[in-house]
């Protein structure tokens, strides 16, 4: 905890928009700024955390839209937001098609196997295989042998598995297909990695609340949803099978694992990336496979930097830290948020 008390007080002397580290927020203040962002559902509960806090502490009146990752990538590079939000790096296509946008990494969580089997008593345990059968539709009901092997002590039923997928572009599906391209070469072949793809089968529903509204009137259904999303709607998740032979639950415990098993981050021309799925046999037994960072992508030059750096650095710092825990949002590694301060000093005021 020492280390990243002394890292956060160096990101804060190092950005400019704080350079002066004793000024109030008084002095900062602009009520009659706004900044409007667009994008993940999977970050929106924790967004929507910020706007009274924000609004407090610096003037801005912020609104966030949950469209779905992809939208929100189409919505910065038309310019018609003032932040992005995705869970997905940008490829370089909309790289370059965003016109000098910059992604940081802002929030850490992960996504979850949601179900609704009826009656079950005990928690459900699913391998990487497992996952990518159900969603390949070669896994068909929940008393499959690979199932079952798998949990030895549950009575699964003959019942029909519902696989449940979003129909928009989102990150949570990328995290996901992610995952399930690095554990299974079929899965890899046959429908890859995107925000967005081919799904064989299953259902498709519009945002973690979509997808999580299946699940909840579904019998039999299984579904990819964000830890916030499980958590509010009272869900029961699958503990995942990780390449320390554990069967790890997306807590925060587990996603903090995950993440410090990847310290160093990934610099590109266009921000800091970061892969950390299926983490490493080092990472331990409470390493989530399925743990991902989310990003805000803002453009490097804007009429609105200060604000913009405001508030990327006060997410960081405050807002983070505070609200994040209560939606399963973990603790960011130190390295990342050096890593974030150096991006958030690309941010400068248009021309």
């Amino acid at each position: 905890m020492k280390r990243q008390g002394i890292a956060i007080l160096v990101l804060a002397a190092a950005v400019g928009l704080l350079s002066a580290a004793a000024a109030s927020a008084k002095q900062t203040k602009s009520s009659d700024t706004s900044l409007s962002g667009a994008g993940s559902s999977l970050v929106a509960p924790l967004v929507q955390q910020y706007i009274g806090p924000i609004g407090t502490a610096y003037g801005i009146s912020l609104t966030y839209a949950s469209v779905g990752s992809g939208t929100g990538i189409a919505d910065i590079t038309a310019r018609s937001v003032d932040f992005g939000a995705s869970d997905a790096p940008l490829n370089p296509t909309q790289a370059q098609s965003c016109n000098s946008c910059i992604e940081i990494p802002w929030a850490l969580s992960a996504t979850t196997l949601s179900y609704n089997i009826p009656g079950l008593t005990g928690q459900l345990h699913l391998d990487g295989a497992t996952i990518a059968g159900i969603y390949l539709g070669t896994i068909t009901k929940w008393n499959d042998p690979a199932i079952t092997a798998l949990n030895p002590k549950l009575s699964l039923p003959d019942l029909a598995i519902t696989a449940v997928h979003r129909s928009d572009g989102s990150g949570d599906t990328y995290a996901f297909t992610d995952y399930l391209q690095r554990v299974s070469k079929t899965f890899q072949t046959q429908v890859g990695n995107n925000t967005l793809v081919n799904w064989p089968g299953g259902i498709g529903a519009s945002g973690n609340a979509g997808v999580s509204g299946v699940i909840s009137n579904t019998q039999g259904a299984i579904g990819y949803i964000s830890a916030a999303y499980a958590l509010t709607n009272h869900l029961k998740v699958a503990a995942i099978k990780n390449l320390a032979g554990a069967f790890a639950t997306p807590g925060l415990r587990g996603i903090e694992a995950a993440a410090q098993a990847f310290p160093s981050p990934t610099s590109t021309t266009n921000g800091v990336e970061m892969h950390i799925v299926n983490p490493p046999k080092s990472a331990g037994a409470l390493a989530y496979p399925i743990s991902t960072y989310t990003y805000i992508i803002v453009p490097k030059s804007s009429s609105k930097a200060q604000q913009l750096r405001q508030l990327i650095f006060w997410a960081l710092t405050q807002g983070g830290p505070k609200y994040g825990p209560a939606l399963i949002f973990a603790k960011i590694p130190v390295k990342i948020l050096s890593a974030a301060e150096k991006a958030i000093k690309e941010i400068q005021p248009s021309a």
